[in-house]
């Protein structure tokens, strides 16, 4: 009988990083690993997509298109690199209509991607279908993720007395079950129906507990005839132990990190994953010995993110080379027995022994209360950093749960989980301030529980959507009122176009805001490459004495960065209209005005960051 061989997709490069160092890892630390990747013999390798598009160009200021290129030009086809795709929002946070789909995929195909990992943050397939027709189109390999996502808790919370009763039309004691095994089978089916290459059980907040893993993988491999995939984070603490039940009940694919980038609230190590196989009898189809040379400089480029990181070194270990203790090599052993015999609790006790003894994180209870994926806690602890409120962390994540079911109880994925965890920040900050829960709404959670990202799993209370649109009425989103950013023509730079070129306008469409900071550099350091900047004397000027603030002031809601300004001095201004915009943790706002006024000062322009509660604007 041939041996069963399991097949890899390394995530060190963009999941690894995104979920335990908020997406920093530079272009440069990169090209120091690349060498060794190309003989690593991964069936995969996930380079591209989900944040890093926006981050390299947001923190690092570098390309996206090139981190690509460069990946693509290193591997010399040796194994597939795939992106990860958020279907009708691609890799940005609202939907975009066909033809921007359709040109994005045919320059990341030319640019050298073969996999494309599409997934739709509502589980709607109605947002996947088209992606997965125009990769297959193009010559790529469409595989198609469910986001597994779990049903609330029986509890209402105190704020919303009654709320399953109005959910279910039940008694709150006996929720109906939404998110059923039958639930993610059909969603796999229809994708394959549409011609996915491969299924992926997406389980970006790592809920998937191991019985689970086992029920779900097995009647995901009955009910299909391509690969399955399974991806998990060990936040919670589930991911090594459910991989492991994923293993024994057949999965094809099993994404990993590599040891340094592993474990935490990232997917487990390979190297766990290959001290199992090695005693189930499976090949595990990768060169640890190359794998073995990337750890060794892997430790440099986590060190080198040190700002970022979220946990505890674990020790070093080289599986090919390092004996077990034999109380450990016990704990894997006992692992297997349990998964067999389909003892949860001394699998998940076994596993968590083994990841203890490394070093590895904990079980992260408060991620796990609240239901988030590893990269969503990791960016909202970044972001938050930079805000300067930390202190908001433990009340934002305790809302959560609250918000994703007044959403319509999304999966939390990008772009859910930004736009949830976002909102919850904000609902902290309305609290801290004696205000009502969301005072201040981002335009994406408007769009969403509008319903212009889609179909959510359970619909939306009707008086909640009117509360936060002014409409009970869903209303899908609207191709035709998408509009194409603009391409401005740049005089301070001898009249050059923003975006150069095809890649350049698909960033500027997919990142509005992010790319247009980006090209200006571009367009700055060309114009200043071609002609030296003229001397220019420098004239003292005495500095302004500001005048003091008398008149009622507008306030920034949350700290963030100015994207527009819409009003001057003198303009007289309508109550509710928008009188600039401003992004905070990645989302846009829009800041109205709560009465008619005129307008005395504005104290901010556009790229201004600004702290909460700072003063935007005097009126009269």
């Amino acid at each position: 009988m041939e041996q069963r061989k399991l097949k890899i997709r390394d995530l060190t490069l963009r999941d690894g990083q995104q979920s335990l160092f908020a997406t920093r890892l530079s272009q440069a630390e990169i090209d120091k690993l690349l060498p060794y990747y190309e003989n690593a013999g991964f069936y995969i390798m996930e380079v591209w997509g989900g944040a890093v598009p926006d981050s390299v160009m947001r923190y690092l200021d570098e390309s996206p298109w090139d981190r690509l290129r460069i990946c693509s030009k290193a591997m010399k086809g040796k194994s597939l690199l795939s992106a990860l795709s958020r279907g009708r929002n691609l890799f940005g946070y609202v939907p975009y209509p066909d033809y921007v789909l359709e040109g994005f995929y045919k320059e990341a195909i030319a640019n050298g991607l073969n996999v494309m990992r599409i997934f739709d943050a509502l589980n709607d397939i109605d947002n996947v279908k088209e992606s997965i027709r125009l990769i297959n189109q193009l010559g790529g390999i469409a595989d198609g993720a469910v986001c597994y996502t779990v049903d609330p808790k029986n509890e209402a919370p105190a704020e919303k007395p009654g709320f399953f009763s109005r959910l279910f039309g039940k008694k709150a004691a006996e929720p109906e079950k939404i998110f059923t095994d039958e639930y993610f089978v059909e969603k796999a089916r229809q994708m394959e129906a549409l011609g996915a290459k491969i299924i992926t059980l997406k389980d970006m907040a790592g809920l998937v507990n191991p019985l689970r893993a086992a029920s779900i993988i097995s009647k995901l491999k009955a009910a299909l005839k391509v690969p399955v995939d399974f991806h998990t984070h060990c936040t919670p603490g589930y991911g090594l132990a459910s991989s492991l039940m994923a293993i024994l009940n057949g999965v094809d694919i099993l994404d990993t990190n590599i040891w340094w980038f592993g474990g935490g609230s990232a997917a487990p190590a390979i190297e766990l994953i290959y001290i199992f196989t090695k005693k189930l009898g499976i090949e595990l189809e990768a060169n640890m010995e190359a794998v073995g040379e990337i750890r060794t400089r892997l430790r440099g480029a986590r060190e080198s993110l040190k700002a970022f990181d979220l946990g505890a070194f674990p020790r070093e270990f080289d599986p090919l080379k390092d004996t077990l203790p034999k109380e450990i090599d016990a704990q894997f052993d006992r692992a297997i027995a349990a998964a067999k015999a389909l003892d949860e609790e001394t699998l998940l006790d076994a596993c968590h022994e083994i990841e203890k003894y490394f070093g590895f994180p904990k079980p992260n209870e408060i991620v796990k209360n609240a239901e988030v994926p590893g990269g969503m806690y990791s960016n909202m602890v970044a972001q938050l950093k930079s805000l300067g409120a930390e202190d908001l962390l433990e009340d934002a994540m305790r809302l959560i749960p609250m918000v994703r079911r007044d959403a319509g109880l999304v999966p939390l994925v990008t772009p859910t989980s930004q736009i949830v965890g976002s909102q919850a920040v904000s609902v902290a900050l309305d609290r801290k301030k004696g205000n009502p829960d969301y005072s201040n709404p981002s335009n994406q959670f408007i769009s969403l529980v509008k319903g212009e990202y889609g179909h959510t799993p359970v619909a939306i209370d009707p008086a909640f959507r009117e509360k936060i649109t002014g409409s009970p009425i869903e209303k899908p989103y609207d191709v035709s009122s998408y509009k194409k950013p603009a391409n401005p023509t740049l005089a301070e730079y001898g009249n050059v176009p923003l975006a150069s070129n095809r890649e350049e306008e698909l960033l500027l469409e997919l990142l509005p805001t992010v790319a247009n900071t980006f090209l200006r550099k571009r367009r700055e350091e060309e114009y200043k490459a071609k002609a030296p900047a003229p001397v220019v004397e420098e004239k003292k000027e005495e500095a302004a004495v500001q005048e003091p603030i008398t008149g009622p002031t507008l306030k920034a809601p949350m700290g963030g960065r100015i994207i527009s300004v819409d009003v001057k001095p003198g303009d007289q201004v309508k109550k509710g209209q928008v009188l600039l915009v401003y992004e905070a943790m990645k989302m846009e706002n829009d800041v109205a005005s709560d009465r008619d006024q005129t307008v005395k000062r504005v104290f901010v322009q556009p790229n201004d960051v600004v702290g909460t509660d700072a003063v935007l604007i005097e009126f009269e």
